[in-house]
């Protein structure tokens, strides 16, 4: 069944009071286009910012409740209201990964994108999935080299019987330290921690090692 849930995206380039009536405009014109297109509109963002950055409040809220209450449809006036520069292209790359379809009123339907832009979207797409293989690579490298040093994942489970393994902390500094013990680097630790399931950065990793040698030469 079709979900035919849509959002509306409105963005004007100043805080000028003159550009409140852009903004109700944009908000009339796009709910009269997506009803034609048979979309029922369930939230409407709003931002009064450049369109060359991507900080907006209004675009990060939409972004956040597109993906949180899947809402597969974004009516926009036209693609300059998503953002300019490298911005505009940062924005449809993101909403590409979340499979938005994009209608635009200058466009009279669905986002039509220059040959350029297309192929820049592709070469993004590329580079971010050989980014992921990258990662995971690192982590079963760092996982091969601690378990050869005598690392032993399996002491991680709280109990032998229980799939859901140990309770998980930000910090885990006994293996951290044991991990560093056996000559890794911090970002080794970082990516064999990561393959464990700890949300932890290489500087929250250093630090906590920092903390532990200063705390053991008092």
């Amino acid at each position: 069944m079709k979900n035919n849930k849509a959002v509306l995206y409105c963005r004007v380039s100043t805080e000028k009071e003159t550009q409140d009536t852009s903004l109700e405009r944009q908000e009339i014109e796009l709910r009269a286009f997506a009803k034609s297109k048979g979309y029922e509109v369930v939230e409407v963002f709003n931002d009064r910012h450049s369109g060359y950055d991507i900080d907006r409040e209004g675009l990060l809220d939409l972004l956040e409740y597109m993906k949180e209450y899947h809402i597969p449809t974004l009516f926009v006036q036209d693609e300059t209201r998503l953002g300019r520069g490298n911005g505009r292209m940062a924005v449809l790359h993101l909403l590409q990964k979340m499979d938005v379809d994009i209608f635009t009123i200058s466009d009279s339907g669905n986002i039509k994108l220059n040959d350029m832009d297309t192929m820049l979207l592709e070469i993004l797409a590329l580079v971010e999935e050989y980014q992921r293989k990258l990662h995971n690579a690192k982590i079963r490298r760092g996982m091969k080299r601690a378990v050869q040093n005598g690392y032993r994942p399996e002491k991680n489970l709280k109990e032998r019987g229980n799939p859901e393994g140990r309770e998980r902390i930000d910090a885990p500094i006994e293996q951290i330290i044991s991990l560093r013990q056996k000559g890794m680097t911090f970002e080794e630790i970082t990516a064999t921690l990561k393959g464990l399931g700890f949300h932890i950065s290489k500087a929250t990793v250093h630090r906590r090692y920092i903390e532990f040698v200063e705390e053991s030469e008092k």
